[in-house]
């Protein structure tokens, strides 16, 4: 049976930061406990790929989380919408890609769709995250129980000064 709740974290955990997605899935899975059980499923990748179209089948809504250089500190929460990305690949998606292959496959509208975006410091080889990361780690987890216990509540949280809509 399908969760109707989908968190999806994907890293590389040999580059530094870029581990922040899966250990975002990791923690907040262990956090959660029995809570999670049939409410709740947990997944992470390298990278996101067209067959992960598939997972968003039968949700209520998915939580994609991903380390970022580029976001505002600590993390920042984003609505997301199905779009085709032109640096389409596929071996590298967005996950408004993913969101536009699983519409196209579907014919109906994805779940709705929020990314958290942890902020990033270094991805280098062998490299372990660096504590100014982790603690933006620890402050996104904070949001993410926050985000479960809403359910899943689509999009932004109302008092979520970060987030934005793209």
């Amino acid at each position: 049976m399908t969760a109707p709740l989908l968190v999806f974290g994907w890293g590389n955990a040999s580059r530094g930061d870029d581990a922040l997605g899966p250990l975002f899935v990791e923690c907040l899975k262990r956090m959660s406990g029995a809570d999670a059980v049939g409410r709740v499923d947990f997944l992470d990748d390298y990278q996101l790929q067209i067959e992960h179209a598939l997972d968003l089948l039968g949700r209520s809504a998915v939580l994609f989380v991903d380390a970022s250089v580029d976001c505002t500190m600590p993390f920042q929460v984003t609505k997301l919408h199905a779009a085709h990305d032109p640096r389409f690949t596929s071996h590298s998606l967005s996950p408004q890609s993913v969101m536009e292959v699983y519409r196209n496959l579907t014919q109906t509208e994805p779940p709705p769709c929020t990314l958290l975006a942890i902020r990033a410091v270094r991805f280098g080889l062998g490299e372990l995250p660096e504590p100014s990361a982790l603690l933006h780690l620890s402050q996104a987890l904070v949001w993410g129980q926050r985000w479960l216990a809403n359910f899943g509540e689509p999009g932004c949280m109302k008092d979520e000064p970060e987030c934005r809509d793209a």
